[in-house]
């Protein structure tokens, strides 16, 4: 009995589709943020300054105001974003016509969230479900009358956001938080608030809430279904386990998800990947390649992107474009990524602001001289976004806390 091979991939042709479809060369830049999201399915939000370094890192003449204004002034009242807690429970800020099936992709979390806080509640505070209910409603009440309102000025309204309980009692890393946090962290998974603009500048985490716009509903295997169609054209090639990753599912609503939209198998080096059909004819086209470095009119293949951001954060399997050697030091103990210096699709080093807004940089690796010239010159196109701007990571990795002193 004859097998066929399945179509091979190497880590060079991955690399060369990630620099493309990730926009991680000058000159495939975009203009507008919203040319960002649609590229990467959506940016990670839960470091506010995420957002605009994720932006800026793509876009070809980036500045605060501009990305300000596509987050928070939609002309004629549609929105291009959503800002909205969707896979793995992580805040995102996606396209607004995609917003809805992710919504509906992702909305077992939800459920799961809303169990896992009501006995946390329970245990804690002795609260039941009609507690949760009645504080809920007040919140939404509150949102409903004022427009929008930061955690604190929610609480200092109703006095049960206020009360305090005791988070992971008996570990090394037991805290107390207020009930403000479950609660508004709830209600927006199951989207029936949003975040809006934050009390400060766009690197200030004290968000206000906001009721949500609401979102058509789409069947659940057809939003799980669509929103695999836009990973896979985003991410892949990949794999079962980096799409269940990356979304958060069960394994069996990963693979019902893959197998509806008729992507083809090929092999890659960590086994078995996924690639939609139309895309096959563009991996074959890329060769050998690595990166784009002397691709036609694409030149040099350098990026800086900050901590979370979507680019890294995209695969369980890394291997094909950052060496397992380098993890411990650009990683924190939960998973999350500090900032990262790329070429030619392949991580190099990191990057960090120091106090005084000088921007230090470590390379793991040597990618040469052409490299380091291009690197410096990204380094100078970062500073000159930041300004006066200072900007410390939500999550701290070991050597970018290295590099800020």
């Amino acid at each position: 009995m004859t097998t066929t091979a399945l179509p091979r991939v190497t880590p060079a042709q991955r690399r060369s589709r990630l620099v493309r479809r990730h926009l991680l060369a000058p000159a495939l830049r975009k203009e507008t943020v919203e040319a960002v999201a649609e590229a990467l399915v959506g940016l990670h939000a839960t470091d506010p300054a995420t957002v605009y370094l994720t932006a800026a890192a793509r876009m070809h003449t980036p500045t605060a105001a501009a990305i300000d204004h596509s987050l928070y002034h939609a002309p004629n009242g549609t929105p291009g974003l959503e800002r909205i807690r969707c896979m793995r429970r992580t805040m995102f800020v996606v396209p607004a016509h995609l917003a809805p099936a992710v919504r509906s992709a992702t909305v077992r979390d939800a459920h799961r969230q809303r169990a896992a806080t009501t006995a946390q509640l329970g245990q804690a505070l002795g609260w039941d479900e009609r507690r949760c209910a009645e504080v809920e409603t007040a919140v939404l009440a509150a949102l409903t009358t004022h427009g929008a309102a930061t955690a604190a000025q929610l609480a200092a309204e109703i006095p049960a956001l206020r009360e305090q309980m005791v988070t992971f009692p008996g570990k090394p890393y037991q805290s107390r938080q207020r009930v403000s946090s479950p609660i508004l962290g709830l209600l927006a998974a199951e989207g029936r608030i949003r975040r809006s603009r934050p009390a400060g500048s766009w690197t200030s985490a004290q968000f206000r809430w906001a009721p949500a716009r609401p979102l058509r509903a789409v069947p659940p295997a057809e939003a799980k279904t669509q929103l695999a169609r836009r990973y896979l054209t985003a991410f892949g090639p990949a794999t079962v386990a980096d799409l269940k990753w990356w979304t958060g599912w069960s394994l069996t609503d990963t693979r019902r998800a893959l197998a509806a939209t008729g992507a083809q198998a090929v092999e890659l080096d960590e086994g078995t990947g996924y690639l939609l059909p139309e895309d096959i004819e563009d991996i074959e086209d890329l060769g050998g390649r690595d990166g784009l470095h002397g691709a036609e009119g694409a030149g040099p293949a350098v990026a800086l992107l900050p901590s979370l951001d979507p680019t890294p954060m995209g695969w369980r399997h890394r291997d094909w474009y950052l060496d397992p050697d380098h993890t411990k030091a650009l990683f924190d103990r939960n998973g999350n990524i500090g900032p990262t210096i790329w070429w030619n699709g392949r991580i190099v080093g990191t990057w960090a602001q120091h106090p005084d807004g000088h921007l230090n940089h470590h390379l793991l690796t040597d990618p040469g001289g052409q490299a380091r010239t291009a690197i410096e010159a990204e380094i100078d196109r970062t500073r000159a976004f930041l300004a006066d701007t200072r900007v410390t990571p939500c999550y701290r990795t070991p050597l970018e806390r290295s590099l800020t002193t």
